[in-house]
């Protein structure tokens, strides 16, 4: 089993870099068979969406979107900026195939400087995992300043919450029939003007 996290900030050694490395070490350390990645958006010179079938990407645009659609699962965290994900990581669901997270599981953070955007994963994560077909670990974790000194986590609640969050998708991807996932939605082509 194969599980990709992304970290959406830009911001070297970010809450939402460390959070997203703390789940994965948890899931990785859950079974025997888990393989852990994790992307760090700030290391890739992504290419901005712009319509056109995602196979055609190049470089690291293409190397990104290559191992999403391997994945077998996904730990995602994003910083929250004016009360919405950062907008690299939101660039890379609009690179994504359509197909690319069906019937996957998919575990949220998110972090911020307080409780304040605590609601984003409600709002802004768990409406793009559903327009996938993705599914989403139940309980998902939130992050802020006061649970981090020197640039590391040490609010123990969240750390307890991380493993659980880790651990949960390797058992909700165990125990998934992937082809669980409902009514098929139409197809919407991915075609740019530039294509005609």
């Amino acid at each position: 089993m194969k599980i990709v996290g992304i970290s959406g900030s830009l911001t070297p050694r970010s809450k939402t870099f460390i959070t997203v490395e703390k789940a994965l070490n948890f899931a990785e350390k859950s079974e025997h068979n888990v393989e852990t990645e994790l992307i760090n958006l700030r290391d890739y010179h992504l290419q901005f969406c712009d319509g056109r079938d995602p196979s055609t990407y190049e470089g690291d645009t293409k190397q990104l979107i290559d191992k999403i659609v391997e994945a077998d699962a996904l730990i995602v965290g994003s910083p929250i900026y004016r009360g919405s994900i950062s907008g690299a990581l939101k660039n890379v669901f609009d690179l994504i195939p359509n197909d690319s997270l069906r019937g996957k599981v998919i575990g949220f953070i998110a972090t911020g400087g307080t409780y304040h955007h605590y609601l984003a994963i409600e709002h802004q994560l768990k409406p793009l995992a559903g327009y996938f077909k993705a599914h989403v670990i139940p309980g998902n974790v939130y992050a802020h300043n006061q649970h981090f000194e020197n640039k590391q986590l040490v609010d123990k609640e969240i750390i307890t919450r991380l493993k659980e969050l880790g651990e949960t998708v390797v058992t909700f991807h165990d125990r998934l029939n992937r082809e669980a996932v409902g009514a098929h939605q139409p197809s919407i082509p991915r075609k740019s003007l530039l294509d005609s």
